[in-house]
């Protein structure tokens, strides 16, 4: 049986969404946000106190697009992964780690200096500044959303669970304001899935159920 790690709406939303995706079943440990402060005994399966932590037999990962990649090659292939035969392998592969490494990045400066952070030590420029760098590098993609529904390969993939994460934090902080029409549309698109579905009533179900905060994660950390 797989465990996930979970907080509520964070990083680890994206193998939670993919496990729905998928129908595998697991279980699901939430715990409160950021659990290397609020919950001092995870540190003794993750040092690194992050989240997610998935745990499969022996095996142990914390990356969220990581995770999603080995989910996707193990338990879903030519469905929500992309296989080396086939032609936009590689585009699958950019955009899985795009969503993580060139989309979400900016977002984790907006959210330090606006909310993390004490009111003495927030830096509302340096958050504006990565705000617009983040809806530079979202921008590109509203010509290829414009002509498609999907990222790559002609099917929703585990690179649209990796993309679409970061537009659910967007939606958290605001920054959906400034979507452009395709982005819009495909973010609707993405929420209307019945696993995108599923995985939010897990992680509210499970919340419920193991008295932990329901608040979204992402903008309930203290600072520290």
């Amino acid at each position: 049986m797989i465990t996930l790690h979970h907080c509520m709406s964070a990083r680890s939303f994206r193998p939670l969404w993919a496990l729905e995706e998928i129908g595998l079943p697991y279980t699901l440990k939430m715990l409160p946000f950021p659990p290397r402060v609020a919950a001092r005994a995870y540190l003794e399966i993750n040092p690194l106190g992050t989240i997610p932590l998935l745990e499969d037999g022996a095996l142990r990962m914390t990356e969220s697009a990581a995770i999603c990649q080995y989910l996707a090659a193990h338990h879903s292939p030519r469905a929500l992964n992309v296989e080396v035969d086939e032609p936009e392998h590689g585009r699958y592969l950019n955009f899985l780690h795009f969503g993580e490494a060139t989309l979400t990045f900016p977002q984790t400066l907006v959210l330090r200096y606006t909310r993390f952070e004490p009111p003495e030590r927030r830096q509302p420029q340096v958050a504006e500044d990565y705000a617009k760098w983040y809806h530079a590098r979202l921008r590109t993609l509203e010509p290829l959303l414009a002509a498609q529904e999907h990222l790559c390969a002609g099917r929703f993939t585990a690179a649209d669970i990796s993309v679409g994460y970061a537009l659910l934090v967007s939606s958290q902080l605001g920054l959906d304001a400034r979507f452009t029409p395709a982005v819009a549309a495909y973010w609707q698109r993405l929420q209307a899935r019945d696993g995108y579905r599923r995985a939010m009533a897990a992680q509210a179900d499970a919340a419920a159920a193991q008295g932990v905060p329901a608040e979204h994660a992402v903008l309930s950390a203290p600072p520290g």
